[in-house]
């Protein structure tokens, strides 16, 4: 049976990092906490099976309020006269 390519990816770049710390944990840590100042998260970091649950609760919300606005002001425009 085939490895997963995604499997083949994640190992891959495992083995990079480890190259380029030296095999060493510490600077492994090191250099990914210089990383990690360098790229920023932009958004939520979902801990656990609940967190993503009700992060996509509120995504589903958003989704909805938009939907319905948008449904709303098609309904109050008037239409444009005929030229």
């Amino acid at each position: 049976m085939k490895p997963d390519p995604i499997l083949e990816e994640v190992w891959k770049i495992k083995d990079d990092l480890a190259r380029e710390a030296g095999y060493d944990i510490h600077q492994l840590c090191e250099n990914t906490r210089k990383w990690m100042v360098q790229h920023p998260h932009p958004g939520p970091v979902v801990h656990n099976q609940e967190d993503l649950r009700l992060l996509s609760n509120e995504a589903e919300r958003k989704r909805n309020d938009a939907s319905i606005a948008l449904r709303e002001e098609r309904r109050g425009k008037s239409p444009e006269p005929n030229s």
